[in-house]
């Protein structure tokens, strides 16, 4: 196993791990010391000394002098200067602080749940216990932890999440507009207690069910008193409010901020933090710091975590595996072998349905039968990707949660084998759509059959799958010419209809999938926004589809569910309005084992999914984590 093979690489790197450099900053020069080897001599131990005198002195906040073997350092999260610390705006550029997702970040503000992709399931944070819905599933109560507390010693409280809710709404923030879509309020029915209310049709049922319970693992709970203040200096005003900075913020989490500048941000762990109470982590997370150097690009920080100046990364790195097969380097990934990482979403072909010939299911198809998906694998992913024979394309991602909701061998017989050139040009011809003139293009309806496939320039791994694309639309007489637009204009493009064939990436794991994919896939309720980022933008209208996803929301059966998600994957295997051209980590996960060991790995009886040890349940990670060698 991999694993096995880089003990004597972890050795030999504790032998010079002092010198190792940690957490250079994108313009240089500035490097950190490192003590991650057995630093047993007296000037070691004084030098170690001065560093903690310095860093507890209102001056001292310097990211050169933090202690080697008390950082965790990260990369691929973090690339830009922090804005503000304010879960309300649109534009905080503070991801290590701030994501607030289907697995939100967690290590400065706090979920009521944390979201574990790896079994589909919710694990209780602020909360205590499983959420419970009422037996007409319209209100979701949550019981709060008795021992949950703020940073400064207060108790969390029902009407802290109550006016979370309040505080969103009122100001209108991103996160308060989708909420107001399907629930109506959060009141706090005593103060350990709150309810979720969702928003009902005119049938008196929860307009989604699923959707209202997608919250609670992913918005931020903040505390009334320190938002009331944010509200007084800002006299109110919503804008003023949204961009309010929050450096004197008040959280829950196990970090608080440390330091900011334009080549680094810091976290420092609160050492008073309330997970460390029995009822939760019954410990302290082991790093004292959290740092992310700002690299300038995927380059720069592939170089910091070859050299172990980081620990954690986020990046793709094409052929992965090179870094301990051909390097050596003490690398691991969560799988010793590919795909490497836990495939969570989809990069998916759409085909615009109002396009001539793209309206016709068999074009559709025979696309999408030509395509050499094994070559996507193989050079766009460096085989970061099962493959479809590995696991056969429906509506679910490859996690054993997913798999276990569709029933595959009912959708056996509507599979394609890989780049089926010979059963495409029969599709084609049999549906009488054929080359007349000889110049090699097919018509339909006396027009050549010639289409602009697009994705957003330096999209490396998405530029190569259009390009594969592209070679099999002409070997079965179709003209597909790539185009790779500035991001700005492909944005504009898919939100609004304006291509032929575009890609987009699925929705991840959460509460609400898999049927948010389903609705990315398929839902013709996108079909009359102006403009459109949630799904299906290609228009395909199919009336079954539709009508299942109107069911799912409300059905709690599996055996019900299953059936449900198989014959949307069928209607999607048959009619291809979109087609998934590759299973793709929502988060690729390298770490290097110089300095820190324990990472997450697959099989290893913790159920930790390999989210960078900050979002949803991957913060556990942090619990989890020893110094190499013992230190």
């Amino acid at each position: 196993m991999k694993k096995g093979s880089k003990i004597i690489a972890l050795l030999m790197v504790l032998a010079l791990a002092g010198s190792l450099l940690a957490g250079c900053g994108n313009s240089g020069g500035n490097k950190e010391k490192v003590n991650a080897g057995k630093q047993t001599d007296e000037p070691a131990k004084k030098e170690e000394e001065e560093k903690g005198e310095k860093e507890e002195t209102k001056d001292g906040k310097d990211a050169d002098s933090l202690p080697r073997d008390e950082t965790l350092y990260f990369a691929g999260q973090q690339w830009g200067t922090v804005n503000d610390y304010n879960p309300l705006s649109a534009n905080s550029n503070n991801a290590m602080a701030i994501s607030q997702s289907d697995m939100s970040r967690t290590i400065v503000y706090e979920t009521l749940y944390m979201w574990n992709p790896l079994t589909a399931e919710m694990t209780p944070l602020l909360a205590q216990g499983d959420p419970e819905w009422d037996e007409g599933k319209t209100q979701i109560t949550v019981k709060l932890n008795p021992d949950a507390k703020w940073s400064d010693g207060t108790p969390v409280t029902a009407e802290d999440v109550a006016y979370t809710f309040t505080f969103h709404t009122k100001y209108e923030s991103p996160t308060g507009e989708d909420m107001l879509s399907y629930i109506d309020a959060i009141e706090a029915k005593d103060d350990s207690t709150v309810v979720f209310k969702a928003k009902k049709g005119e049938d008196g049922k929860a307009l989604n069910p699923l959707l209202t319970e997608s919250f609670l693992p992913k918005l931020y709970i903040l505390q009334k008193a320190y938002m009331e203040k944010v509200e007084k200096r800002c006299n109110e005003d919503s804008e003023a409010v949204k961009t309010d900075r929050m450096d004197d913020l008040i959280a829950s989490g196990p970090y608080k901020p440390y330091m900011d500048n334009e080549q680094k941000v810091v976290f420092i762990r609160d050492d008073n933090y309330w997970g460390q109470a029995g009822s939760m982590w019954g410990k302290l997370p082991v790093p004292k710091y959290l740092a992310h150097t700002i690299y300038k690009d995927n380059s720069a920080a592939l170089t910091a975590i070859q050299k172990g100046e980081v620990d954690v990364s986020q990046t793709f790195i094409p052929d992965v595996q090179k870094l301990w097969l051909e390097q050596d380097l003490p690398i691991s990934t969560y799988m010793d072998e590919a795909p490497y990482s836990v495939c969570l979403v989809m990069p998916t072909l759409f085909f615009n349905t109002g396009k001539p010939g793209l309206d016709q299911t068999p074009i559709r198809k025979a696309i999408a039968m030509a395509v050499d998906y094994d070559q996507i694998i193989s050079s766009a992913m460096s085989g970061q990707s099962p493959t479809f024979e590995d696991v056969p394309r429906s509506v679910m991602n490859p996690t054993d949660a997913d798999q276990e909701m569709v029933d595959q061998d009912a959708l056996a017989k509507y599979q394609w084998k890989n780049a089926d050139v010979e059963g495409a040009k029969k599709l084609l011809d049999e549906a009488g759509i054929v080359d007349s003139d000889g110049d090699g293009i097919r018509e339909y309806k006396g027009q050549k059959l010639s289409y602009k496939a697009e994705c957003p320039s330096g999209w490396s791994d998405w530029n190569a799958s259009l390009e594969i694309v592209a070679a099999a639309g002409k070997e079965i007489g179709i003209n597909i010419e790539t185009y790779f637009p500035e991001a700005s204009q492909y944005y504009d493009d898919y939100t609004t209809g304006n291509f032929d064939i575009t890609m987009q990436s699925s929705s991840g794991s959460s509460v609400a999938n898999p049927y948010q994919r389903c609705m990315f896939f398929l839902s013709s309720s996108y079909n009359d926004l102006d403009v459109n980022y949630s799904g299906n933008f290609g228009h395909f209208k199919n009336d079954r589809a539709d009508e299942i996803l109107k069911l799912i929301p409300n059905e709690s059966d599996n055996a019900k569910l299953k059936g449900y998600y198989t014959e949307l994957s069928q209607i999607m295997l048959e009619e291809c309005p979109c087609v998934p051209l590759m299973y793709r980590p929502q988060l690729f996960h390298v770490v290097n084992e110089s300095v820190w060991t324990g990472y997450p790995q697959m099989d290893d009886g913790t159920n930790i999914p390999p989210t960078d040890c900050t979002d949803g349940y991957g913060i556990a990670a942090l619990y989890h984590l020893t110094l190499v060698g013992g230190q």
